[in-house]
């Protein structure tokens, strides 16, 4: 890099940055490499249109599989996860047609996030809207089966709109029957569980209130417990503090952290919850214990170097994979305390973004702030595919997904579901 100068990589020479008219310059390090970029995603969406879609392993086909697997050279376990990454590469993009009851609801605003429940029914969406706060709705997946490929949007119209910085499933009266919602009112910020028969297509006078609301300062995360011990208790994570509720004796427990906690899960084996923090932090809380003054409540205890935006726990609960703000995504043996793999390729400075990890499959998926999506092999890290985003690279543009091998249910389809701007695509994986 010269000073004052850029780079033309296409006719192989630099240029001087010449100052513009009223202190403007169009040409800046930022749009040069915007430019960049949008030429590679532009070039990639082509690759995909053609399906040039490669293996990422050399020699890796179905007859190459099907011959070592009759022979004997592969295990049914290696056999089944090479073909769920032939199955990767081989994703088509189509886009889908979201009905709704109100025309106003599907197409009008952007997606900001989307969460499916445990059984990929339906999928929870929050959506900008142009005045500021968020819409929210719920989409049914059942009608992804069909030819037509369209699904069905149910929106709260009376519901008040506020910005939520994290949403999750909550289980209360039955699997999946509410929503916990943790963002921003105006100040302070507010907590909210919701029963998710508000967003339905049945008579308005027929849905139930709000079961729990309260105020509390800025939340950055939430997630609800699933182990009987903990029975109908959500922990959110604030500013310098971790607060767990029950929903329904009120009870609050709170815990004082050092650092703000951006990213929590709870254990379903014992009511054990993890946080990672904005300090690269993550340590694991017992919630049966009162809280004690100093740091002795903390049992386990991992450290990024960088904040930590988002951390899952593997299905054994041996093991946690965190990603931070330096793009790194690492799994951590929980019993050795130590780190035994790292995923590369994922692109982030400073924006909250999920892991979606799919155990059965062998997969894991995260979109990057350059919003692109990369899914690698659970087994060896190995980075499957990288998929573009159909729309320009920006802040307000990161892709928010949902990946199953059963969406719509038990008899569903497999794929990936891409939520970006206005526009819900569906990857199909079969």
């Amino acid at each position: 890099e010269l000073p004052g100068f850029y780079y033309d990589p296409e006719k192989n020479r630099y240029f001087r940055l010449l100052p513009g008219h009223n202190n403007y310059n169009p040409l800046t390090k930022e749009s040069i490499q915007y430019k960049a970029m949008e030429c590679k995603r532009l070039k990639l969406l082509e690759e995909e249109e053609k399906q040039m879609k490669k293996t990422t392993r050399a020699g890796l086909n179905s007859s190459v599989l099907l011959q070592k697997r009759q022979l004997g050279l592969l295990s049914s376990r290696s056999y089944c996860r090479l073909v769920h990454e032939l199955k990767v590469n081989c994703m088509q993009r189509r886009k889908i047609e979201i009905h709704s009851p109100d025309s106003s609801v599907a197409g009008t605003n952007n997606f900001k996030i989307i969460v499916a429940d445990v059984a990929c029914e339906r999928i929870f969406t929050v959506n900008d809207v142009e005045h500021g706060g968020c819409k929210y709705g719920i989409i049914n997946l059942s009608g992804l089966g069909k030819e037509s490929l369209t699904v069905e949007m149910y929106d709260n119209l009376y519901f008040t709109n506020r910005k939520v910085n994290s949403v999750c499933w909550a289980s209360l009266t039955h699997p999946d029957s509410h929503l916990c919602l943790m963002g921003i009112a105006e100040t302070p910020g507010c907590a909210s569980l919701l029963p998710a028969s508000l967003f339905s297509s049945a008579n308005p006078g027929d849905r139930p209130g709000i079961l729990c609301s309260f105020k509390i300062s800025t939340a950055w995360s939430c997630a609800w417990c699933l182990n009987p011990q903990a029975d109908n208790c959500f922990s959110t994570g604030l500013t310098r503090r971790v607060l767990v509720t029950n929903a329904v004796t009120r009870h609050r427990q709170t815990f004082t952290t050092s650092s703000d906690v951006l990213a929590q899960q709870f254990a379903r084996q014992t009511p054990v919850l993890y946080n990672g923090c904005r300090s690269g932090e993550i340590f694991s809380i017992d919630v049966r214990q009162h809280n004690q003054k100093g740091q002795s409540w903390k049992a386990i205890r991992l450290f990024h170097d960088s904040a930590v935006t988002s951390i899952r726990l593997l299905e054994a609960e041996h093991y946690l994979m965190a990603a931070d703000m330096a793009g790194k995504i690492k799994l951590w043996d929980l019993r050795t305390v130590k780190c035994v793999k790292q995923y590369e390729g994922h692109h982030n400075e400073y924006a909250v973004l999920p892991l979606h990890i799919n155990e059965e499959e062998g997969l894991l998926t995260a979109v990057g702030q350059d919003c692109y999506t990369r899914i690698w092999s659970l087994q060896d890290a190995h980075l499957l595919r990288t998929i573009p985003s159909p729309h320009p690279s920006s802040k307000d543009a990161i892709p928010s997904v949902v990946f199953s091998s059963r969406l719509g249910g038990s008899r569903g389809v497999p794929g990936l579901l891409m939520a970006v701007k206005q526009d819900l695509y569906h990857f199909s994986y079969n």
